[in-house]
């Protein structure tokens, strides 16, 4: 039943006295804090988040109704508003005096709808009549101006992921103005306007707040506006609209999300999916803006997945019962049941409803946590050996690759910009961040290709079919291929004794020269003798492999050789007599060790005008056992090699 279930709640909510008669509960969506506030403060003000490991708890004297009530970034300074004309300040911080000072907003016979912290230190007062931007100096325990606006409000919505609030004005509500802060600064956006699906007359607020949310979604602002079904544009249904905002230049309607029904719905945005809850089917939909539907307009959206219900969770009451909850609204069931959750989204269950296996890599690839379930998909994907799916296998190896690739060139340029020393190019780059998405070579040898291999119920054509699709895209994306899997190849290859595919793929440079490589081969003599000669093959190929090629060749005791391989690349007069002579010896060919010696008597006589042996060459042994064999010879001609 579990994998039903792509949503569910948080581990370890946020537990708090919820809300009654004495006790009024707040949420600060900026610092993600839920303020339990007793008797207006006077009995007591309990502050919780879930990053908190404990929560804070302070008094405050009774001066009215609690209307908002937030700390600003970093639990510096408690802002509390209880008149419609002004806000309270607390200092929070070490070593001010713990006094409250008050602050009543500019503009003359406005009300203040409510307040955003902009910063610890900075904060906007939202009035009917315009915003007001201040600096507060905690020490001075007073405001000061920084900019102001003037402009008819009916309703208002920050955003503190992106710093935009958003204002609803006009008589019908459906013309927005955002506002973008940064560093104490406060910038005008441009304004647009809602397209209502009818126009009231005469003129009233039609746009409720309700309706409207701003979210970043990957890393760009969009407004989301909850469009209802309207029966006289004979519409399918509700939709929820995105409108694309722009720090600078135009705001546009580029995404519209398809709900296919009716009735109450609420918003969230988990992982960059957009999560749109229906009230009276208590079930979720989720829509991905990056997943284009091939039979839709561009910027038209169904729901990636089937309509699910969030998973159930035990809520413990009092006594031994047990509440089984399904979230729709989020406030009212916090408020109600005292606890506080965060949504998420669970990726193994989505496996299995999202049957094309590019678009369900298409969607993993952009989740958060998606490592091990995408390579939990790849083994599944190659479970049932059938040659069938190989065009399948090569789409999901290339959009893995693709995302690989692109990683492998930000470390690059990174690492450029670094070496080229400080510039003014330099500064502008960070460090790529590594994301679960980067599927890289030694992830796929680890979790998928080397326990697929071993499968014994998969056909070994198959498996090396899927193995080289993978060295394929590799190169297709111009990723140097690690030896290790050329090794996978070969052992494969040889395990089914396919001996005449492993020589046409080396001679047909399918895999590629490398020194681990060669060496494996050298390994397969035994099974396979043509290995030794492709091995030695590939080690001249590297041509920065002339020591290995020697070792080879002497392990072989292949020493006339080994000695005529260096002189063909010009070492003859710099490779250690002792380790031909030592060679020369262990064949127990008398006449093999002869010519090797006077080979090296010659090159002696050649370089230093005498044919002795110096002593730093250790041949002493060898020279005692050419006097023991041939006796005390000296040298009449060079030995021919």
């Amino acid at each position: 039943m579990d994998n039903e279930y792509y949503l569910e709640l948080s581990e370890n909510p946020v537990q708090f006295e919820n809300a009654s008669t004495v006790n009024n509960v707040f949420f600060d969506e900026a610092n993600k804090q839920v303020f339990a506030v007793r008797s207006g403060g006077a009995t007591g003000v309990v502050v919780k988040g879930p990053e908190d490991k404990s929560p804070i708890a302070f008094r405050m004297d009774d001066k009215g109704e609690v209307k908002c009530i937030k700390f600003s970034l970093g639990n510096k300074i408690l802002a509390v508003q209880r008149t419609p004309k002004s806000v309270d300040f607390i200092n929070f911080i070490p070593d001010y005096p713990h006094l409250e000072f008050s602050h009543e907003c500019k503009t003359k016979n406005a009300n203040v709808l409510g307040f955003c912290w902009t910063n610890w230190n900075e904060i906007v007062f939202v009035t009917d009549q315009g915003i007001e931007f201040y600096q507060v100096l905690p020490d001075k325990r007073t405001l000061k101006m920084l900019k102001s606006q003037s402009i008819n409000v009916n309703w208002y919505i920050y955003c503190p992921e992106t710093a935009v609030l958003l204002l609803s004005t006009t008589v019908q509500g459906n013309v927005l103005q955002p506002f973008a802060f940064k560093n104490g600064t406060m910038s005008k956006m441009s304004k647009f306007e809602i397209e209502l699906p009818m126009v009231p007359k005469p003129a009233k607020l039609s746009l409720s707040e309700r309706d409207i949310a701003v979210a970043s979604i990957y890393g760009e602002v969009y407004v989301m506006y909850l469009k209802h079904h309207s029966r006289s544009t004979n519409s399918s249904g509700a939709e929820v609209v995105l409108y694309h905002l722009l720090r600078e230049g135009p705001c546009k309607k580029i995404h519209v999300l398809k709900l296919n029904t009716t009735g109450k719905f609420a918003l969230n945005v988990v992982d960059n999916l957009v999560v749109v809850h229906h009230q009276s089917s208590q079930t979720s939909i989720i829509f991905d803006i990056k997943l284009r539907e091939p039979d839709c307009a561009m910027n038209v959206h169904q729901p990636v997945l089937p309509a699910r219900s969030i998973h159930p969770c035990k809520i413990p009451l009092t006594g031994a019962l047990c509440l089984f909850l399904y979230l729709i609204f989020l406030l009212l069931s916090v408020y109600l049941s005292g606890y506080l959750w965060y949504l998420q989204v669970k990726l193994q269950p989505t496996v299995n409803l999202l049957q094309d296996k590019g678009k369900l890599m298409d969607f993993l690839l952009r989740r958060r946590d998606c490592k091990m379930v995408i390579l939990s998909v790849c083994s599944q994907m190659l479970e049932g050996g059938e040659k069938g799916n190989l065009p399948v296998v090569a789409t999901v190896f290339d959009k893995l690759n693709q995302v690989y690739k692109e990683y492998l060139e930000a470390e690059q340029a990174y690492t450029v910009a670094m070496e080229s020393g400080p510039s003014r190019f330099s500064n502008s780059y960070k460090r790529p961040v590594r994301t679960q998405a980067v599927i890289d070579q030694s992830d796929m040898y680890t979790h998928v290709l080397s326990a697929f291999t071993e499968k014994k119920d998969v056909s070994h054509r198959f498996i090396i079919a899927v193995l080289m699709e993978y060295i394929r895209s590799l190169n297709q994306f111009q990723i140097t291929v690690q030896h290790y899997l050329y090794e996978l190849v070969i052992k494969t290859l040889v395990q089914h004794n396919l001996f005449y595919m492993l020589h046409q793929f080396l001679q047909y440079h399918v895999l590629s020269d490398s020194k681990p490589l060669a060496c494996l081969l050298l390994s397969l003599e035994s099974t396979y003798p043509p290995a030794h000669q492709l091995s030695l093959d590939m080690l001249k190929r590297l041509s920065t492999a002339n020591d290995e090629i020697v070792e080879v060749l002497l392990s072989k005791q292949q020493v006339l050789g080994a000695l005529r391989f260096v002189r063909s690349v010009g070492g003859h007069d710099n490779v250690s007599a002792r380790k031909f002579l030592d060679a020369a010896r262990q064949t127990n060919d008398t006449m093999l060790f002869y010519t090797i010696f006077r080979f090296f008597e010659q090159r002696n006589l050649r370089l230093r005008g005498n044919p002795a042996f110096n002593q730093g060459e250790h041949c002493e042994e060898h020279v005692a056992y050419f006097k023991e064999v041939f006796g005390e010879q000296t040298l009449m001609k060079a030995a021919t090699v």
